[in-house]
């Protein structure tokens, strides 16, 4: 980063962090002492402690894992509630609750959501059990979409580089709210899928958006389904189901062309 360029960092918001750190930090401590809600507590001292790391690192925190790949989502809301504070003490209330609303919802996707995808794929052997309890999860990110705000460019950059809990969040919420979508990203989930579930999804996916493709986006999507059809492929129903229904379509507008 040039010296010149802004840092979702500044010194101010560096303070504020370390200032709220600090606060939840104490707070759950304190709690351990006087309260027997431990689930309360140990949430107010793990958010102390993600607030005060901030402070200290500020634009380091992209150098190392903590928590796994789940820091940045938790670093994006932790700035979303920094700047709620600070909107709020300039008088700006409806700012305020916005950016509180969209922290809550990046927690979301960043704890239960993902860490639930996660269990199951790693705890459920495959079959129709497992790809149930997973569609049951995807139903959460896609409820997570529709009443919560989220950065387009965000959501995307799950699908591209994120972890395997990432992807399917970003592609259950891009199923929700048309906003999020990006063709280049979806198609690359479906070239470079890693795992049948994803690939499903990334169809599904692009399925809902035939209506608004062009020509050289179609014929590419066509290309991608037919080249991702291999022998593993056939043998499941769902996968074969739905890129026959994306192929019959893209057929369809070619003849009526």
């Amino acid at each position: 980063m040039s010296p010149g360029s802004s840092s979702p960092f500044q010194v101010w918001l560096r303070l504020l962090l370390g200032l709220l750190g600090a606060g939840s930090f104490g707070a759950g401590v304190a709690a351990v002492f006087v309260t027997e809600n431990g689930t309360g507590t140990g949430v107010l001292i793990t958010f102390g402690g993600i607030l005060l790391v901030l402070a200290l690192l500020g634009d380091r925190i992209e150098s190392f894992e903590f928590g796994g790949s789940k820091l940045k989502l938790r670093a994006a809301a932790a700035e979303k509630f920094a700047l709620a504070e600070d909107s709020e003490h300039r008088g700006d209330t409806e700012t305020a609750a916005r950016l509180r609303a969209e922290a809550r919802a990046l927690l979301e996707a960043a704890g239960p959501i993902a860490a639930d995808y996660r269990t199951v794929r790693g705890s459920m052997p495959a079959g129709r059990a497992r790809t149930m309890a997973l569609e049951r999860i995807v139903a959460r990110a896609r409820r997570l979409a529709a009443e919560q705000s989220f950065e387009p460019d965000e959501v995307i950059r799950w699908l591209r580089d994120g972890s395997d809990e990432e992807r399917i969040t970003a592609l259950a919420m891009m199923q929700a709210k048309p906003t999020l979508r990006d063709f280049d990203a979806v198609v690359a989930a479906i070239k470079d899928s890693r795992s049948a579930f994803e690939q499903y999804h990334a169809m599904l996916l692009a399925e809902q958006m035939l209506g608004n493709l062009d020509a050289a986006q179609r014929q590419r999507l066509v290309e991608v389904i037919k080249g991702a059809r291999g022998l593993r492929f056939r043998r499941d129903a769902d996968r074969w189901k739905v890129s026959e229904r994306i192929l019959a379509r893209m057929s369809e507008r070619s003849t009526d062309t």
